[in-house]
């Protein structure tokens, strides 16, 4: 069947033809041929851009197979089919005292996107990326057939799997190890800061709570450039074990008229959210609002209007980081076109096995922009050239419009990836990064 299917951004629409696989299916590769065009795994479609998209080619949506295989909940080891979300899996896990050890920003991901995109959260600086934790994966290729990988079994493909946006065939299965909780309940430090060294700061005096991040005030200049509210939090020693609803709540009403995103609103959000009594917290409060504030809204993303909106999530070394961010603040607030959710957070040293991994040592600011047409697209050029200039690179997962140039020298090992890409599967980002002939 084809369908039009969007990016969460809502700036990508293409057609597709669309499977969805029943809870028991197996994908089927057309005639059996290895040469099939244009196949993609999608799960929730939580990825910003156009890299779960597949322009004129095949979808399979995998969110039906979405059930345990085997757990071991002495140990917090789980496999699961590649469909099941985050919120489905904390459904079952909370209540026997495990966590997923890496989450993003949203519990509606699958643990197959969580995979293909190597995901990374608020805890990056001590506990790595979501691939870290993985033991092992289930692949499905349409010229190997089934296969096993795991840093013993096909080392290389596993390794590539692991933030190889999907392309490497479809995941079928993930082993992954889980954190031990005592409690849902998270202790939670909300702290107002006012620069971005006080940031800076914050960040080195938290090293040892297992969860950071900063909300920023974009539009904040001079010797308030990079303001914001630290917020910091570990799960609690003790209390109940009680998973949050596993779907979203209330709905948002409307696609927002564009008009209504200019510096004014965005700039009285900024006001109202850095002197909310929340905004100075400390105590407990449960783990759903920490992790996924923007969770409990359903179809949040037509805030940004008609058009839709860009994230912008780049990455700098640390030695360059200070520097680099006070330069993409600094023409963020000149340009006028400010973000609502603009977040800031020190990632550490630990390495992924993936070795297409977008996470490393540095530091990483993600901000949303609603689509303008050639004005916002030239703000976004712009922070992809302060961003290279300081060594930086960008996430995939939130990108829809990045030169290949750029993609190519900042992930020097798209070659094998290329090399070992399934010639079965391709996506609309991974012909427009490497200029593949469709």
């Amino acid at each position: 069947m084809v369908e039009p299917v969007l990016s969460w951004g809502r700036a990508h629409r293409f057609d597709h033809s669309v499977e969805r696989l029943a809870p028991n299916s197996l994908p089927k590769f057309s005639n059996g041929a290895a040469g099939t065009p244009h196949i993609l795994a999608h799960g929730l479609g939580r990825s910003y851009g156009d890299v779960a998209l597949n322009e004129s080619g095949q979808l399979w949506l995998t969110a039906r197979r979405n059930d345990f295989i085997h757990a071991d909940w002495s140990s917090g080891v789980v496999r699961a089919h590649s469909g099941m979300s985050l919120a489905e899996l904390h459904q079952v896990t909370i209540p026997k005292g495990w966590f997923v050890a890496v989450t993003p920003g949203s519990k509606f991901v699958t643990l197959g996107g969580a995979v293909a995109n190597d995901v990374h959260g608020k805890n990056h600086h001590q506990a790595g990326s979501f691939g870290a934790h993985v033991r092992a994966i289930g692949l499905i290729r349409s010229d190997r057939g089934r296969l096993t990988l795991s840093p013993d079994a096909n080392p290389e493909l596993f390794a590539m799997t692991i933030g190889g946006l999907g392309l490497t065939g479809f995941i079928d299965w993930v082993e992954i190890q889980l954190k031990p909780i005592a409690s849902s309940q998270m202790q939670v430090e909300n702290l107002p800061y006012g620069s971005l060294q006080e940031f800076f700061d914050l960040s080195e005096a938290s090293r040892d709570w297992p969860y950071t991040v900063a909300w920023v005030d974009c539009f904040a200049s001079g010797a308030s450039r990079g303001r914001g509210i630290f917020s910091r939090a570990r799960f609690a020693d003790d209390g109940p074990l009680v998973p949050a609803p596993p779907k979203a709540g209330v709905k948002w009403p409307m696609t927002t008229p564009s008009f209504l995103l200019n510096r004014v609103s965005i700039s009285a959000f900024n006001w109202l959210y850095r002197h909310r009594p929340a905004a100075r917290f400390k105590g407990r409060q449960a783990y759903d609002p920490f992790f996924y504030p923007l969770d409990s809204i359903r179809e949040w993303n037509k805030l940004y209007g008609r058009r839709g909106f860009h994230q912008h999530q780049s990455l700098i070394p640390p030695e360059a980081g200070r520097e680099g961010i006070a330069e993409m603040l600094k023409a963020i607030s000149k340009s006028g076109q400010g973000s609502f959710l603009a977040v800031l957070k020190v990632h550490g040293a630990e390495a992924s096995p993936g070795v297409m991994s977008f996470c490393r040592e540095g530091v990483s600011l993600a901000l949303d922009f609603a689509h303008r047409g050639k004005k916002t697209l030239k703000l976004l050029d712009t922070l992809d050239q302060i961003t290279a200039s300081h060594g930086g690179r960008l996430y995939p997962a939130k990108d829809g419009r990045m030169a290949p140039e750029f993609f190519q020298s900042s992930y020097p090992r798209w070659i094998d990836l290329e090399r070992l890409r399934d010639p079965a599967f391709s996506s609309s980002f991974w012909r427009r990064v490497t200029q593949e002939s469709a």
